[in-house]
């Protein structure tokens, strides 16, 4: 197929992705340290995974979290949520300092609403959609997003392995980007390590999300600059 090859041609000559580490594999007693670590590694962003117990099993944190976090770092705050009901929280989230939220296809009901409410306030607008969802599902508000961000993953929690198929997602919507003129940023998001990034980063992925990979190098300098494509599996 014709986008194969505009991907291809893509990676061969696109520059360097942002790589957001997710605080959900930091520890959590040591958050201030994380983000200490995040800003001096050459990472852009900082990736916040909100739970609430009911989209996914799991339960994180809220909004007073990302809040007292805010002063604490220069990055980007990219608030993933993993909720139910998103358009409560907004407002919140916003308040607390949210650079992008994105929320889930899966979990919103007026999806138009919600991503203007969130462009309203200011913010960038994400929509997420777990593996078993098709792109076909999101493709008539592709033009009212900022970000996608592609579960490779299941949500709920880190470690686990990437689910390859997900990539052939990746690979459409940079597709239907250059095919409709958009300007979209696709994210991935699970089981990205130095032995996955590269294929992650040739479906045209422009957003790394990468938890325990970076949290549990020992060099997060070096790490980063491996996920990114720009150092050596050397660490």
């Amino acid at each position: 197929m014709l986008y194969k090859n505009i991907y291809r041609d893509y990676y061969k000559n696109m520059k360097v992705p942002i790589l957001a580490p997710s605080l959900l594999a930091a520890n959590f007693s040591h958050l201030a340290e994380a983000l200490g670590q995040i800003d001096g590694s050459g990472a852009e962003w900082t990736h916040l995974d909100v739970m609430d117990g009911n989209f996914v099993n799991e339960i994180t944190f809220g909004p007073k979290m990302v809040k007292d976090l805010r002063p604490l770092s220069q990055s980007i705050f990219d608030v993933h949520l993993m909720i139910t009901q998103p358009e409560r929280h907004i407002e919140a989230f916003v308040n607390a300092g949210a650079d992008y939220i994105t929320f889930h296809h899966e979990a919103g009901l007026h999806i138009h609403r919600i991503l203007g409410s969130i462009r309203d306030y200011g913010k960038k607008a994400g929509i997420s959609i777990i593996p078993s969802t098709p792109v076909s599902a999101i493709e008539d508000i592709l033009p009212f997003v900022d970000l996608i961000l592609i579960m490779t993953v299941n949500p709920g929690f880190g470690g686990q392995k990437l689910i390859t198929q997900c990539l052939e997602k990746i690979r459409t919507l940079f597709s239907l980007r250059e095919k409709k003129g958009l300007s979209f940023l696709i994210s991935a998001d699970g089981g990205i390590n130095p032995d996955t990034v590269s294929q992650v980063r040739e479906a045209g992925t422009d957003i790394l999300v990468a938890g325990e990979a970076f949290f549990k190098a020992p060099n997060k300098t070096a790490m980063a600059a491996i996920l990114k494509g720009t150092g050596h599996n050397e660490t």
